[in-house]
């Protein structure tokens, strides 16, 4: 089977992406609930300050890490607004909003696709199985075929990392990867943290 019959090749395409979008002014917004937002915040730190070698910040936000935009916007608009009001505040065009979800039906993450997709962002989904709403919302979808919410979990971060991994090679961060049918994976390498 090929390595774009498992996402790999999609997730590669995204670090190329993000590669070319950040360095002249771009910005990721990411978003999740539970889990997910734990790992959209994971992704946002390893962007903004490293993910294995020192190089230049880069513009990621974590949408719901501003506890006091999110308390007020849940408040005055509803939880289903939380992420969607931030997207039309901070989203520009061609900027990204990756929005991560185990189930794909969340509606507040439905709610920003729809606001990010209207504002001009390239809007990238991570979810589990197909069919589901966001992946159909999103202009791009990785869809982990699993019933296991801790699966989708572990695969989507396995994602996150190449894609960082991909960012930093493109962007010139040299060491620590190699290239397999033209996706960077890592090599074993001590963890610094």
């Amino acid at each position: 089977m090929a390595l774009r019959d498992h996402g790999l090749e999609q997730v590669a395409e995204w670090g190329r992406h993000l590669a070319a979008t950040l360095p002249v002014g771009g910005r990721l917004l990411a978003a999740g609930n539970g889990g997910s937002a734990a790992q959209a915040q994971h992704l946002t730190a390893e962007l903004v300050g490293r993910y294995q070698r020192e190089r230049s910040a880069y513009s990621a936000i974590a949408l719901h890490a501003d506890t006091s935009a999110v308390t007020a916007i849940g408040n005055d608009y509803g939880f289903e607004e939380l992420y969607a009001r931030q997207v039309a505040a901070h989203g520009r065009p061609g900027d990204v909003l990756m929005l991560m979800s185990t189930s794909g039906r969340s509606p507040n993450l439905l709610a920003a696709a729809d606001t990010g997709r209207a504002a001009g962002l390239s809007v990238w989904a991570m979810t589990g199985p197909r069919p589901n709403p966001l992946a159909f919302r999103a202009d791009e979808a990785l869809c982990i075929g699993s019933g296991s919410t801790a699966t989708v979990q572990e695969a989507h971060l396995v994602a996150l990392h190449l894609l960082c991994e991909t960012f930093d090679h493109e962007i010139g961060v040299l060491g620590g990867a190699a290239s397999v049918d033209g996706v960077v994976t890592p090599y074993p390498s001590p963890d610094r943290r």
